[in-house]
């Protein structure tokens, strides 16, 4: 064997010991490091190792036995690895991305397929509810595409709702996203999203997981995934969570991983919107604009609006100011809004308003949604 595939060889054996997780492995290979043996490197010198050291540093009997006999997922694995496209990087590789190597559980290896350079890009992590409202999914769709245009890499986790939109727009833009599953590589879950892990591969991104191809999607896994999106990235940014969100486990990450935490802000009504408002009272950067997040991150490409976004803007401006029954639009808010509520607040009858927002509708500035209509952000003329 080559030293990389020793080296894969090593790592995988070593994860493939009952017991010995990313936590358990740093604190091994750091009392190994701490031994002053003058091996090349911890991994190394934890196979030189005998079986007494092993078991003075805490590895049981069986362990150690593991730690000699590898299973027969190893071959597997490396094998996997030999594939066009696919790419296992260990924790001491070249390959590995730094920010996530500084994370406490810093994964042991890493399955990838599709560019690698993406992993080196400076990443952005994007996530949200898997049922996201109108609003939440109009601010996944402007401020994913216009980070992604400005250069910024969008990470999140290839699920329904906030996380597809995000990857989706970063591809529409042109620009570089990554996934991270919470299965492997050869189970993407959730299956309708294979197609969309497919275009990622294609247009120069990456998928990632640090479960063996053939493991499917189980819950445990996606809270450990989300350390992932989150250790990748500079910051994360919640577009939009209720309280008790997964996303709102991957802001926690981040946190702990000292890294930027930012919020979009939803009305109070809006139950979706609930952590997200809570992230901003604790003290997350509150996001209306990409630039909310450009300047936070002192981030380096040209953050003034475009040449042609100002003739875009100067466009819905002046289309907006010809709209029919502006007066009423001010009643239908960016969260859904009944019939029977923009007719109370407009004080005039079921029948007129019904009339008058199918004009709105035909003219752009309102969309029909389950239970009313939400007011579309070419609207904003007030």
């Amino acid at each position: 064997m080559g030293s990389t595939q020793e080296r894969l060889t090593a790592w995988l054996t070593l994860e493939a010991v009952p017991g010995i997780g990313p936590v358990t492995a740093t604190r091994l290979l750091a009392a190994v490091s701490d031994s002053g043996s003058g091996a090349p490197s911890a991994i190394d010198t934890l196979f030189l190792w005998d079986d007494s050291k092993l078991h003075e540093i805490g590895l049981s009997w069986a362990q150690i036995q593991a730690l000699r006999h590898p299973e027969v997922g190893v071959v597997q694995a490396l094998e996997w690895a030999e594939r066009p496209d696919n790419r296992l990087i260990c924790r001491d590789s070249p390959e590995y991305p730094p920010l996530l190597r500084e994370i406490p559980a810093a994964p042991l290896l890493l399955y990838c397929r599709g560019d690698l350079d993406a992993l080196s890009a400076v990443q952005l992590a994007m996530v949200g509810s898997r049922h996201p409202s109108y609003a939440g999914r109009d601010n996944a769709t402007r401020l994913s595409r216009a980070l992604a245009e400005r250069g910024l890499a969008i990470t999140s986790g290839l699920a329904l709702g906030i996380d597809g939109i995000c990857h989706q727009q970063a591809l529409a833009a042109g620009g570089i996203t990554l996934a991270v599953l919470g299965s492997g590589l050869d189970s993407v879950y959730p299956r309708r999203h294979q197609g969309l892990a497919d275009q990622i591969v294609a247009s120069g991104g990456l998928i990632v997981s640090e479960l063996a191809p053939n493991k499917g999607p189980l819950a445990e896994h996606f809270p450990r995934r989300n350390r992932i999106i989150s250790g990748l990235s500079l910051g994360t940014l919640v577009v939009e969570a209720a309280e008790q969100s997964g996303s709102l486990i991957t802001a926690r990450y981040a946190l702990e991983q000292g890294r930027e935490v930012f919020a979009v802000p939803g009305a109070p009504q809006n139950g979706q919107a609930l952590g997200c408002n809570r992230l901003i009272q604790q003290g997350a950067k509150l996001v209306m604009e990409p630039d909310d997040v450009l300047v936070e991150l002192n981030w380096a490409q040209i953050r003034a609006v475009s040449g042609a976004e100002v003739d875009e803007m100067a466009a819905i401006t002046g289309t907006n100011s010809a709209l029919p029954y502006a007066d009423l639009l001010d009643n239908v808010g960016y969260e859904t809004t009944s019939v029977d509520t923009v007719a109370e607040r407009a004080e005039l009858p079921v029948e007129v308003v019904l009339g008058r927002l199918v004009e709105l509708e035909l003219a752009g500035a309102v969309i029909a949604v389950a239970g009313g209509y939400v007011r579309t952000r070419r609207a904003n003329h007030v």
